[in-house]
């Protein structure tokens, strides 16, 4: 029953976790408008394809979890 537990436990972190992340983030300013983004709007249709925003978060959570990762 201990495992059932700390997976409970687990799940919550990350459901807080992301559920931070969904209020914060889209009040950071530069966010989703880096050069490297794509934006395409046309006279009905809209594309947006945030690559370098995609590449920035990757950096950001590859240094995070590595330096959490250690054992």
């Amino acid at each position: 029953m201990t495992d059932i537990g700390r997976l409970f436990i687990l799940f919550g972190i990350v459901l807080l976790t992301i559920g931070i992340a969904l209020v914060v983030l889209p009040k950071v300013p530069f966010l989703g408008k880096l050069p490297g983004d794509i934006f395409i709007q046309k006279d009905n249709m809209t594309f947006y394809f945030p690559i370098a925003t995609s590449i920035l978060i990757s950096i950001i959570l590859t240094i995070v979890l590595h330096l959490f990762g250690r054992r």
